[in-house]
């Protein structure tokens, strides 16, 4: 089976880029798996691509690129929505190269992985592939004039996946998409390439894009009063963003300079993951919770803010995490020092995080990809066919991860 992934950029870094090529690799075990970026902006992309994975591009921005210049690039989009985020960004030639490629794409599944590109997916492929929209973030997040694209182009898709639950009851409940089959699929991410924290360091660790939303400003209020009754404990936060010089003058207000770290962003972010005892996440929303659950498969448990929507459909309160009241710098203190003064606990919140995180890698989360593009395909294709006996290979390979994540949970260390 062909699968074929539409992508903004896949040569930059995001969450998306990540996941789609989490994604895309465990799919190319059994399957022809292609990456289209529209926008190519450098030579090598920054995560390196599975070599059984195409890559290619729609449209070159490179200086020495053949769209250089070209005078389509500065005439605004037609297709790409004007109420998308990214719209600057798109122009007559993106309209006319991404309607060039999904009208002569020979994809079984075309996957597209924004909303202004679920809108071409929608408007311009095909008659054929099976059009699979992803949404990674949530439908509260998008403005009304959006919502109101969307609902239009939306109906034309045969399948819309959220990153939750409480995303998909949203797009079911307000969208209206009748034979739209709308799931909830999580992000997959792999098992790290480290061995697991031992749970001995003195480190909090976070990560994630300093902007306001994720509200670091929170996180080290709630540190300052960490560190009154733990002076011997750390904060280090990675990532870069609009919030840094703010976060800055923050910790030197309050006197932090020595207990909280702003690292700048890593890649990978495994290893520094696991050279901590315990993950925070403070944001005021997440669509999903990608780095909870990379902490977790590294083997801390996370203290986070019981926001809309991801973090309760990852952690299990009081088992592998904890959730906190959002919002409040008491609470995330509390939450902190709950764990940072009770070594056994966790020691055991840090193992259950190990073994309950392995439902999100990649292998199972392909398995689930497999079941819905079976369950949407016409009755009796050949594409329904094929996904039949590929989707038998994928449920072996994601037995072999759980039997694999036992053993390795006995053993104390990571699958």
């Amino acid at each position: 089976m062909h699968i074929s992934f539409l992508i903004h950029n896949a040569y930059g870094i995001g969450g998306t880029n990540r996941t789609t090529y989490n994604l895309a690799s465990a799919l190319a075990e059994h399957h022809d798996v292609e990456i289209v970026s529209v926008f190519r902006h450098r030579e090598e992309p920054v995560f390196a691509p599975d070599p059984r994975v195409r890559l290619r591009h729609l449209v070159d921005l490179r200086a020495d690129g053949p769209d250089h210049g070209r005078p389509e690039l500065a005439r605004p989009a037609r297709i790409f929505p004007r109420s998308e985020g990214r719209y600057r960004q798109y122009s007559l030639l993106t309209d006319r190269r991404i309607g060039e490629h999904l009208a002569a794409t020979e994809a079984d599944v075309v996957v597209a992985t924004r909303p202004g590109l679920n809108v071409h997916l929608a408007r311009q492929t095909r008659r054929g592939p099976l059009r699979v929209g992803q949404e990674h973030l949530t439908l509260d997040s998008h403005s009304k004039a959006l919502r109101v694209v969307l609902r239009g182009a939306y109906p034309s898709l045969d399948a819309l996946t959220t990153t939750t639950e409480a995303d998909a009851g949203a797009y079911r409940a307000r969208m209206r998409l009748p034979g739209v089959r709308i799931e909830a699929l999580p992000n997959p991410v792999p098992a790290p390439p480290v061995a697991p924290a031992d749970g001995t360091a003195k480190w909090v660790v976070a990560a994630g894009r300093l902007d306001p939303v994720k509200r670091y400003d929170l996180l080290v209020t709630a540190f300052d009063r960490v560190r009154a009754e733990r002076p011997d404990w750390r904060l280090r936060i990675y990532g870069s963003g609009p919030q840094k010089d703010e976060l800055r003058a923050l910790v030197d207000r309050l006197g932090l300079y020595n207990h909280v770290y702003l690292m700048g962003p890593a890649h990978p972010i495994e290893p520094e993951w696991a050279k901590g005892s315990l993950a925070a996440v403070t944001s005021r929303t997440e669509s999903f919770g990608m780095t909870i659950v990379e902490a977790m498969r590294c083997g801390l448990p996370v203290v986070s803010t019981d926001c809309p929507h991801g973090p309760r459909e990852i952690i299990h309160d009081g088992v592998d995490g904890r959730l906190v009241e959002s919002g409040s710098a008491d609470a995330v203190a509390a939450g902190l020092l709950e764990l940072i003064n009770d070594d056994a606990l966790r020691q055991r919140m840090a193992a259950a995080a190990l073994h309950a995180s392995a439902r999100f890698d990649p292998a199972r989360i392909a398995e689930r990809y497999v079941s819905l593009f079976t369950g949407t395909a016409p009755h009796g294709s050949r594409l329904r066919g094929s996904l039949h006996r590929t989707r038998a290979a994928l449920l072996g390979g994601a037995q072999a991860v759980r039997t694999a994540g036992r053993g390795a949970l006995r053993r104390g260390r990571p699958a």
